[in-house]
């Protein structure tokens, strides 16, 4: 991973205020993008829509963060981090509080488009300034602790805005998200220190990464091996009522369970990316490909149904490998690339959800949607074998 040679020396303290900052903003991302899985009937019944078209405005928000990552990273190569941060952050804040005042389902849909295309970028560039404030055998753990502001948002701000869909509207958890976006850009504002443009900053530099066969491959591994997550995921509200015949209160908890796994995966991950990048990355698919599996088999079992949501959840350990593996290959052009890793991500979210959606539609039933995530990991795993094994060609050759 290159250093930036600019970036200021800080203190511990400093250090820890600039990830918190970060992680904050990870946390209002993460809510924004989760909370919505659970509050799709709601939205559905709000707009006079079913459930499986509901969950186009999940896809539409992926698409932003696909078509708004790359884009906005290049734009941005000749600004500073810390400028481009703040702005990227006041986008989301503004795009998710205007979300909130949608009057029907499209211009919903739009906004939520609009809301994702600062996503990418700005979990690339906190990525990055966190990984440049660390020593080099910490650097994953340092992409694992801006993560866990949303893995964090899983655990807390989702079943929490759950409840306030529930009992207030899904509009009041937009407003929220919107609100706390705001309060990123205020901390980051106050713990970031400025930075000066990295000398020979280009567009051109950062299009040189997609000239490196191990990003397109690790790109694609993120793209097809996390679907599953959100095929299951985005459909787990109709999943524990109509298959395991749970109570609709008992849908905020499970979101709590998935919460539990995404931070006990993105802590222990993080760390075992510190060891193994590529041990990690393909040990968790092969882990995806099992549980999910399970999941398909057991979701009738509201104890099966509990605990491979839960296990689900733990395979976000593959997170901070993905993204770290991302800055090593990079070479100069890590910020397009740590900004792709989130279109990948949501490329994921858009297939899982589409497919998830489809074969829902097709009559397999919600529970199918564990054997959706299954086949999607494995195309994953053998793209995996495939980087692993140009990588130790290219090796031996050198």
């Amino acid at each position: 991973m290159t250093e930036r040679s600019d970036a200021p020396a800080l203190s511990k303290l400093q250090i820890v205020l600039v990830i918190i900052a970060l992680a904050v903003g990870g946390f209002a991302i993460g809510t924004g993008e989760f909370a919505i899985m659970g509050l799709l009937p709601d939205v559905a019944k709000t707009f006079s829509v079913t459930t499986p078209q509901a969950g186009y405005v999940i896809s539409a928000y992926a698409l932003g963060v696909v078509v708004g990552a790359p884009i906005i990273a290049m734009i941005g190569a000749k600004t500073s981090r810390r400028r481009m941060l703040l702005i990227l952050m006041a986008a989301f804040a503004l795009g998710n509080i205007a979300s909130a005042i949608a009057p029907n389902f499209w211009s919903f849909t739009l906004l939520r488009f609009l809301s994702g295309l600062p996503h990418g970028a700005y979990f690339g560039l906190a990525a990055l300034v966190a990984a440049s404030l660390v020593p080099m055998h910490m650097r994953a753990r340092a992409v694992g602790w801006v993560m866990l502001g949303l893995t964090i948002a899983t655990l807390a701000g989702t079943p929490v805005m759950a409840l306030f869909g529930q009992f207030l509207s899904w509009q009041v958890v937009f407003a929220a998200v919107g609100l706390i976006g705001l309060l990123t850009v205020t901390l980051i504002w106050l713990y970031l220190p400025q930075d000066e443009v990295a000398e020979g900053a280009s567009v051109v530099r950062e299009l040189v990464a997609f000239t490196h066969p191990q990003v397109l491959l690790t790109l694609t591994i993120a793209a097809t091996g996390f679907g599953g997550m959100f095929s299951i995921f985005s459909y787990i509200a109709s999943t524990a009522t109509e298959v395991a015949g749970m109570q609709v209160s008992m849908i905020p908890i499970i979101m709590v369970i998935f919460g539990v796994g995404m931070n006990v995966g993105n802590l222990v991950g993080s760390k075992l990316a510190d060891m193994s990048l590529m041990g990690t990355i393909g040990g968790m698919l092969i882990f995806n490909i099992i549980i999910m599996t399970v999941f398909g088999a057991t979701a009738a079992s509201p104890f099966m149904l509990c605990l491979s949501v839960f296990l689900v959840g733990c395979t976000f350990a593959a997170g901070p490998a993905v993204q770290t593996r991302l800055m090593d290959v990079a070479s100069d052009g890590q910020t397009l690339a740590a900004a792709s890793m989130h279109s990948a991500f949501n490329v994921a979210n858009a297939i899982g959800a589409w497919l998830g959606g489809l074969v829902i539609a097709y009559g397999y039933g919600f529970a199918a949607t564990g054997y959706v995530g299954a086949v999607l990991s494995a195309f994953g795993f053998g793209v995996f074998l495939v980087s692993w094994l140009l990588e130790r060609r290219t090796r031996a050759a050198a």
